[in-house]
């Protein structure tokens, strides 16, 4: 069976890999440097170096597969939603041209809505695209990842995590190893068809407040929440120099799913994962207090 994995060396996509090395099967990795990965996933691994945004290369990569787990990768292009229109043309086209049976898309909570929720307009358009194949296609529709805690190191050094989310907003988050066991699962399952859209919430819906409480707990070291103005928010991404376009693309997601939103997928029982913030704050985040 050959299963292609894009973005390998991701915050879901190594650990998909990894599941599925484990389970005995030797995946195709499609990865931009061949040079990140570990040694031992490249000796157990049939690794295709090539762009996600060249045609070809996706193309290239995919025949032959009996499944794909495609994500659009971080691209930094000026107009982050073109770049995701043109991602999900790209998989589309790999989808149609090998005739790939099933395909596994990473999106996002708040695809469904289709537009009006900033960069995950993006994904909705390739949702779209992907659903146009005839392929068998699931979305698994994420919370936000624990690791965009990571993206605010300064926040976090600071202790105040800065965000334009009302704080006390319940959301659901998840550990992206969490959702890789969902992906896994489903690309290794043959007797699936159609379009599904599987929810994936992490254990709990968390306001930034029980967030921000979380986590210091966890590292011992004391964080809060503070909602910031949009208008506040975009100059300070604008400072960092990024393309009004990049800024828009940010700050609507949280306009586009802040007020009256509800996800199309409730939170059941198989949209819940195990793994809870503070078990991997504790892990990620925790800093030795001898070296602090």
């Amino acid at each position: 069976m050959k299963l292609v994995v894009t973005t390998p060396t991701g915050n879901v996509g190594s650990h998909v890999t990894r599941i599925l090395i484990q389970a005995g099967l030797r995946p195709t990795l499609l990865v931009r440097d061949a040079g990140r990965l570990a040694p031992e996933i490249r000796d157990r691994a049939d690794v295709v170096e090539g762009d996600q945004l060249r045609a070809d290369d996706v193309v290239r990569a995919t025949e032959g597969a009996d499944a794909l787990y495609w994500v659009n990768p971080p691209t930094g292009a000026e107009d982050p939603l073109a770049a995701h229109a043109q991602l999900g043309e790209i998989a589309a086209k790999a989808v149609t041209d090998n005739s790939i049976p099933r395909v596994v898309f990473q999106s996002s909570v708040g695809a469904e809505l289709r537009s009006g929720a900033g960069e995950i307009d993006g994904l909705a358009a390739t949702e779209q695209a992907l659903d146009g194949t005839g392929a068998a296609v699931l979305h698994l529709r994420c919370g936000l990842f624990f690791t965009n805690l990571l993206l605010d190191p300064v926040g976090l050094q600071e202790g105040v995590l800065r965000v334009t989310w009302p704080v006390d907003l319940p959301l659901p988050w998840v550990d992206p190893r969490d959702i890789a066991e969902v992906a896994a699962a489903r690309l290794l399952a043959g007797d699936w068809s159609g379009r599904e859209v599987q929810a994936v919430h992490g254990p709990e819906d968390l306001t930034y407040e029980q967030v921000a409480a979380t986590v210091a707990e966890a590292t011992g070291r004391p964080l809060r929440a503070e909602q910031i103005p949009d208008d506040a928010m975009r100059e300070g991404l604008r400072a960092v120099g990024m393309t009004e376009a990049q800024v828009q693309a940010l700050v609507g997601m949280s306009i586009g799913l802040r007020e009256g939103f509800t996800p199309e997928s409730p939170r059941s029982f198989t949209t819940t994962t195990p793994t809870t913030l503070g078990a991997w704050a504790y892990a990620n985040l925790r800093v030795d207090r001898a070296d602090a």
